[in-house]
């Protein structure tokens, strides 16, 4: 009988490649390991790197930092403190760069005004830092994009209301301002209808916490404040003139701006405060109000909308005194170059100190419909108008300045037409919303833009 075949060298072979496939596998699962570790790591530092240049530091801000820092990252332990950081830039965009320079506190800042002064002001060397509290009173993203523009001129804003006493009060704390150029206000004559604590909590008490940090401050600054020609009302005299009855208003915006001017008289005489008031008539230009008749007139023409077209209760034109936005910075500059020290120290008066109020007009009122008229050939599109009479909701029929005393004592005079500025304004609105327009040749030459590629001629 045969013997059984020997298969001890095949068990063998058989484990000794078993063994060998489990080494190779894990090696290979080692390796894998290993790899994967690798692109993890890889990808992580990828992630951070990326990071870091989307966010940089907040040790080394950039614009794009500077606003979450002076916003939500605004504060220390208490309300009345800032942080280190916050310290260092109030005081960095606070400094002059020129001798002489004034170190000015502007409120309002993001505003129209408040942003077109505060460049101007940088850029002749004075110090500014800004103050606002972003309401929602018209479109808040205009208001971070002037922002954006100051920040990129190292202009530097506190988000902060005006009636947080302990904001305020610590600024004048760390900043010895020379001057406050206090632009903040609840505008618009129309919306106190709808909201009319916002005009009280703004143009009265946000102006009293204002000056109530400044009385107590030492040194003392001088006081450039924007009041309005809303103050005139009823005034049926023309051209309106500083010593002209302002005791009828009629818009509640208007006698918020009054009670300013007379709350002023009080502080300039009981705690030597230097106060100068600067009646403002139709301010109009780039980055201008969404909630101006020429601003939403353009918007509404270009959407082919229907606009409303006032005329007096007896059927005359309504006009306007428009002042393009340039001159009206002017005005505030002059007004800043020739106010006064304030003449208090530590809330107490040491002497008699300057009260002013001056018009800064543009001396030539202008129909509402001729307005129309210009922004249809700046716009190549005509617009459809509903002619109606004037609603009593506070808007008056009609005004004109008269500047003498400005030009007498600053050198105030503006020099920009209506159809000059409202070309400026036209191509800055284009070019920011991202319109193309396509105006005839007839058009061109009345001064319409033709806009291409991004650019407006």
């Amino acid at each position: 009988m045969a013997s059984p075949p020997d298969t001890s060298k095949t068990t063998k072979l058989e484990r000794y490649n078993s063994y060998l496939r489990r080494v190779n596998s894990s090696k290979l699962l080692s390796s894998s390991s290993k790899l994967l570790f690798r692109s993890l790591l890889l990808i992580s530092l990828l992630l951070l790197l990326f990071f870091s240049l989307s966010h940089p530091s907040l040790s080394d801000p950039t614009p794009s930092t500077h606003r979450s820092l002076l916003s939500s990252a605004l504060y220390g332990p208490s309300t009345s403190t800032f942080t280190p950081a916050i310290e260092r830039l109030i005081r960095q965009s606070s400094t002059p760069r020129r001798p002489s320079g004034l170190s000015i506190l502007v409120t309002g800042a993001a505003g129209f005004v408040g942003s077109h002064a505060s460049l101007a002001l940088k850029k002749r060397g004075d110090g500014v830092l800004g103050l606002d509290n972003f309401n929602h009173y018209y479109e808040t993203s205009l208001k971070r994009r002037r922002q954006d523009l100051l920040l990129h001129h190292n202009i530097h804003i506190v988000e902060a209301d005006l009636n947080d006493s302990p904001v305020l009060a610590k600024l004048f704390d760390l900043v010895p301002f020379t001057h406050v150029l206090h632009l903040a206000a609840q505008a618009g004559v129309r919306y106190a209808m709808k909201n009319p604590q916002s005009y009280v909590a703004s143009n009265v008490g946000g102006f009293v916490s204002l000056l109530e940090a400044a009385k107590a401050a030492d040194p003392q600054p001088a006081i450039v404040w924007a009041s309005s020609s809303s103050v005139y009302g009823l005034n049926r005299a023309s051209p309106f003139s500083e010593s002209h009855r302002t005791d009828q208003p009629a818009s509640l915006y208007a006698a918020t701006k009054k009670a300013g001017e007379e709350i002023a008289h009080t502080y300039n005489h009981i705690y030597g405060l230097s106060l100068t008031g600067l009646r403002f008539f139709t301010v109009y230009g780039p980055w201008g109000r969404p909630d101006m008749a020429y601003f939403f007139f353009t918007k509404d023409i270009l959407q082919g909308k229907t606009i409303s077209v006032f005329k007096t209760q007896d059927d005359k034109e309504v006009a306007r005194d428009f002042t393009y936005i340039d001159d009206i910075v002017k005005g505030c500059i002059g007004a800043l170059d020739t106010a006064e020290k304030s003449t208090g120290s530590g809330g107490k008066k040491r002497g008699p100190a300057q009260l002013r109020v001056y018009n800064l007009g543009n001396t030539s009122p202008v129909p509402v419909a001729k307005l129309v008229s210009i922004l249809e050939g700046l716009l190549g599109q005509k617009a459809k108008k509903h002619v109606m009479r004037i609603p009593r909701n506070g808007d008056v029929p009609y005004t004109h300045a008269n500047i003498s005393l400005a030009e007498r004592d600053f050198g105030y005079r503006p020099t920009t037409d209506l159809a000059t500025g409202l070309r400026k304004f036209v191509k800055w609105y284009v070019g920011y919303y991202g319109i193309q327009l396509k105006v005839n040749s007839s058009n061109k030459k009345e001064g319409g833009l033709k806009r291409t590629g991004g650019e407006a001629e």
